[in-house]
C-alpha cells in the first residue's frame, strides 16, 4: 500500500494529477510505456525479437550465463513469464540453457553467436527509439527526466 502523501503542492495541482483524466502520473506513464513499445517493436520484431524477450537479452548482453531466476529479478517478471520468454529464444537459437558447473541444479542461460551477434543489429534500434522519445529534449532535461523517474521507482518500491 503506497502511503499519502501530505505535501502535495496546492489543491487545485494535486486535484489536477489525481482526477483530470489523461493528467495523472500513472496514466502518462501507462501512455508513453504503450507508445514507447509500440516504436521498439515496430524496430525489433523484423529481426524476430518480441518486446518481451527484448529485456532478457538485453540483461544477457550485460552479463552473460544467469540463471532463470537471476533473469527474472532484472528484468522484473515473474518466473512463468520469464520461461515462456526462455523457450522463445531458445527455439529461435538466440539462447542455449547451459548446467552450471558448481551447482549442476541450476541451470545458465546463455547467449549462442546469434544471440551475441544480434546485440550489434538491435541495440541500435532501441537507441533510435530512444533518440526519437527525447526528441528536442536537451542534455540536462534527459538526465533530469531520468532522475524524476528513479525517484517514482524508489518511492514506489515495494523492498
Amino acid at each position: 500500500m503506497v502511503e499519502k502523501d501530505t505535501n502535495l503542492p496546492g489543491d487545485d495541482l494535486s486535484e489536477e494529477f489525481q482526477f483530470k483524466p489523461g493528467r495523472s502520473i500513472g496514466y502518462l506513464l501507462r501512455d508513453c510505456n504503450r507508445r514507447f513499445i509500440k516504436a521498439l517493436e515496430a524496430e525489433i520484431g523484423p529481426h524476430g525479437i518480441l518486446v518481451g524477450q527484448w529485456f532478457f537479452l538485453r540483461e544477457l548482453w550485460v552479463e552473460d550465463g544467469l540463471t532463470q531466476a537471476e533473469l527474472s529479478s532484472r528484468v522484473g517478471m515473474k518466473a512463468p513469464t520469464t520461461m515462456v520468454a526462455i523457450r522463445r529464444l531458445v527455439n529461435d537459437g538466440f539462447v542455449v540453457r547451459e548446467r552450471d558447473v558448481s551447482d549442476r541444479r541450476k541451470l545458465r542461460i546463455c547467449l549462442t553467436d546469434k544471440g551475441r551477434r544480434s546485440r550489434d543489429v538491435l541495440l541500435p534500434l532501441a537507441h533510435d527509439v530512444n533518440i526519437a522519445a527525447t526528441d528536442g529534449f536537451s542534455i540536462e532535461e534527459v538526465r533530469q527526466f531520468q532522475s524524476l523517474f528513479d525517484r517514482l521507482k524508489e518511492n514506489l518500491s515495494t523492498d
